[in-house]
């Protein structure tokens, strides 16, 4: 789908075209072969690029081919309670501005309702908009895996495994958002060259600022990789004491138990024994092995094998 938008700072209503005019947003969502064909043609854009936008696997970078700026990015997305991201490709041409996804992204509906304040004229304002809309969709996402994280690890102790199993999604989410805000931070490093993207000196600001706002996601994604694998190594680490405590305890408590069985075990032989013809026996056997049993628990509590 093709949608051609523009809205200029004497025309502040976002108006919808049929044809293309000079200063539009090119709005491409889930686009068809021919459809990039036809961008292809009508923009003089690289079909192999534009073919990329569509890889799930694609990974943020950037090229200039004939005067046009390729900007492939991931932007967080939720589907069926999973969280993963998925590419976008920005473009930047003389006079337009083309955003190409394969899914309907919520921060995108923001312009495309005109409900966020934006210029399809300012090309490097509209592309500072959108990236800060996309730091928007991770601070978002890690700020919500945060506050789950913090509630389980109140009490370490009670985690249970299907915590261990969010957590483990959570690495997940995090190292994937990782993997694309590090590549992206070295595009917005490269973007304040000038050699991408024609900006003026207030537009340079609003670049740094978004450098270091990346650059706060990415320590903010580090940081909750370290507490989870803290809390999963705590955890790791609780679950080994209790079971060490555990064989400890059954394997004194055997070692206790064997006695009065070797002593039934002797005295239930068909041979003679000591005191076997005393009418008292059976109590003499017995409370001496009682006594036996007190002196090997309080040696085995002395020396905290018990």
């Amino acid at each position: 789908m093709i949608t051609i938008y523009q809205k200029t700072v004497k025309d502040p209503n976002l108006r919808q075209l049929d044809n293309f005019q000079t200063g539009s947003w090119i709005y491409v969502e889930n686009p068809t072969n021919d459809e990039l064909d036809q961008l292809a043609e009508q923009f003089t854009l690289e079909r192999d690029l534009l073919e990329d936008a569509k890889d799930v696997y694609e990974v943020p970078r950037q090229e200039i081919e004939n005067g046009t700026t390729y900007i492939f990015t991931r932007v967080p997305y939720e589907e069926e309670a999973t969280v993963t991201t998925i590419p976008v490709l920005l473009i930047m041409g003389s006079n337009f501005v083309i955003t190409v996804t394969q899914r309907k992204l919520p921060f995108l509906e923001k312009f495309t309702s005109g409900s966020a304040t934006f210029y399809t004229t300012q090309k490097a304002r509209l592309f500072i908009q959108l990236f800060h809309q996309i730091n928007s969709e991770y601070n978002k996402f890690i700020i919500n895996i945060n506050k789950q994280v913090r509630s389980i690890h109140i009490k370490p102790q009670n985690i249970e495994n299907s915590d261990i199993v969010r957590f483990v999604s959570f690495e997940n989410i995090l190292n994937d958002f990782l993997a694309a805000l590090v590549p992206t931070s070295n595009i917005l490093k490269d973007l304040l060259s000038g050699k991408y993207l024609k900006l003026y000196e207030k537009d340079t600001d609003l670049i740094e600022d978004l450098f270091l706002a990346n650059g706060q996601l990415i320590e903010i994604c580090r940081a909750n990789i370290k507490n989870i694998s803290n809390i999963r190594n705590a955890y790791s680490t609780i679950m080994t004491n209790d079971l060490n405590r555990v064989i400890k305890f059954l394997t004194a408590l055997t070692i206790v138990l064997s006695v009065p069985t070797m002593v039934a075990s002797f005295y239930g032989m068909n041979v003679a024994l000591p005191i076997a013809g005393d009418p008292l026996a059976f109590w003499w056997i017995v409370g001496g092995t009682f006594i036996l049993l007190v002196v090997l628990a309080a040696l085995f509590k002395k020396n905290r094998w018990l």
